[in-house]
């Protein structure tokens, strides 16, 4: 939990044990919290929603295919489609789909 001083905004730090259990103090004037119950807060962020674009019927229909051999059937051609999954200054992910098996892997 982080608790700001209301006189200078300062990230308070746990001080030491006085008459109460624990104290917060400011390290830049002379505020002082002191904790007479137990603190605590959870809070969960929401997760936004991510759409699978891979296992969407209409993903694969106007993928291209070229020559690839599948690791699982040895086929060797497949449609592919490269998407940006990572940071922009990373390469693209190449996803291959087998056109016999449709088993898929990425490169």
């Amino acid at each position: 939990m982080l608790l700001f001083c209301p006189n200078c905004g300062t990230h308070l730090s746990l001080g030491g044990e006085t008459t109460y259990r624990h104290q917060f103090v400011c390290s830049t004037c002379p505020y002082v919290y002191k904790v007479k119950e137990v603190l605590k807060s959870r809070l969960f962020p929401k997760l936004k929603e991510v759409d699978d674009v891979l296992t969407d019927a209409g993903a694969w229909e106007h993928a291209q295919a070229t020559d690839e051999k599948c690791p699982k059937c040895g086929a060797s051609r497949a449609y592919f489609m490269q998407l940006q999954t990572r940071s922009a200054d990373e390469p693209m992910t190449t996803f291959y789909r087998c056109c016999s098996c449709f088993f898929r892997w990425k490169d």
